[in-house]
């Protein structure tokens, strides 16, 4: 859980910039989207592969 306290003297502006980039620095957000629905371990494997790839291929082409 993330907490950002906030005084008395102090902006919620400025704590709901705190809380957003700690949500980005923690990854929560993508987190939750990968949760939304059950994908197989195969498929996550699949897509790994599939991933890894492309950047051979976009290095590959690069070097040349």
């Amino acid at each position: 859980m993330i907490i950002v306290k906030v005084g008395k003297d102090k902006n919620i502006e400025k704590a709901l910039k705190q809380y957003k980039s700690k949500i980005i620095k923690t990854r929560q957000m993508s987190e939750l989207v990968n949760r939304k629905e059950f994908v197989k371990t195969s498929v996550k494997k699949r897509n790994v592969l599939n991933k890894a790839k492309y950047v051979q291929k976009m290095y590959k082409s690069n070097k040349d």
